[in-house]
């Protein structure tokens, strides 16, 4: 199992940790930010492929911000893409 922890910019979120195994999300942990949305999206993403949930949540904006707890999420997959190609 591959563990990611991912320290975010520009969110009210602080962290994220991730847990993939088999190229399948099994677990991620919000510290910080909306509790209900960020619960709600880490478990939305469980069973899905990286590839999926980056294409599902890059470019999500929250109000002014420029990113937000699903877009750093998608940050965070893209980067460990990038390391296990």
């Amino acid at each position: 199992m591959k563990h990611i922890t991912y320290q975010t910019r520009g969110v009210c979120s602080r962290q994220i940790d991730i847990d993939i195994e088999n190229d399948v999300i099994v677990s991620v942990r919000f510290h910080g930010g909306c509790s209900g949305n960020t619960q709600g999206v880490a478990a939305l993403v469980v069973g899905m492929s990286p590839e999926e949930a980056v294409r599902r949540l890059k470019g999500i904006r929250c109000g002014f911000k420029s990113s937000s707890c699903p877009d750093q999420l998608a940050v965070a997959l893209e980067s460990y893409q990038k390391e296990n190609e």
